[in-house]
């Protein structure tokens, strides 16, 4: 399931509005929305809201996905192992299974490239978004804190840190609202964790703190489309 889907899907309560982050450098994507099913329709666990960013680089457009057995894939793939030792071999393999959404075979290229190059943010936050699209939540965590204790104030890391907890079984809440907060301590406007945010109140039942929140993201972002979604979740848990 994708961070992107997740603000749709997530919840049968709220199944409509999540945000998945594609293989890239959680430019944070959308909200909780669409749960595990999809708010964007972006490949993995992602959140709808993470741009289509190649792993390595910057945000900005972003690749279709490639079938598996394409000459491209399988080149790069070949190129990997020939070359294990090049770093951006190993990132560009990682990128192309990953929109194939063969997850397992991106971590281990990932890892290859994390041990050529340890410091590499953009790899470490790509560890975690495979991790998270593969359903292991605790690596994802994991990642996703190595990132932060590099910069901090990289609210869509952040955000998406927050989502492992509201994926994970059982679901901490608490502590997901308390990234969520984090987050907004850098970017009180940003839509993802808005949200995200909301849709964390909603779960614990708590319609004050969930409406609070959504006047924000209609302040700041009237087109959302996942504001009826949430407002209406809203006024479930409100009966």
């Amino acid at each position: 399931m994708t961070k992107d889907n997740i603000l749709f899907g997530i919840v049968g309560l709220l199944a409509g509005l999540i945000i998945g982050f594609m293989f890239a450098n959680s430019v944070n994507k959308g909200a909780l929305t669409s749960a595990p099913t999809a708010v964007a329709g972006q490949p993995g666990n992602l959140p709808p809201g993470h741009p289509d960013v190649p792993p390595g680089g910057s945000s900005g457009t972003g690749s279709q996905p490639t079938a598996a057995g394409a000459p491209e894939v399988q080149a790069a793939i070949e190129k990997a192992k020939a070359e294990p030792n090049n770093f951006d071999a190993q990132v560009h393999a990682a990128e192309l299974y990953y929109q194939i959404q063969r997850f397992d075979d991106a971590i281990d290229l990932l890892k290859r490239a994390n041990q050529l190059k340890p410091d590499d943010y953009d790899v470490i936050v790509h560890l975690g978004d495979a991790s998270f699209d593969s359903d292991k939540f605790d690596d994802a965590e994991k990642y996703y804190q190595q990132a932060l204790a590099k910069k901090p104030d990289d609210v869509n890391v952040r955000t998406d840190l927050g989502l492992v907890y509201m994926f994970r079984e059982p679901a901490n809440y608490d502590e997901a609202i308390k990234q969520f907060k984090r987050s907004l301590e850098y970017d009180p406007t940003h839509p993802q964790t808005l949200q995200n945010l909301t849709v964390a109140y909603t779960k614990k039942g708590d319609a004050a703190n969930a409406s609070a929140t959504l006047a924000k993201l209609e302040a700041s972002d009237k087109s959302n489309p996942a504001i009826s979604k949430l407002r209406s979740d809203i006024e479930a848990i409100k009966k």
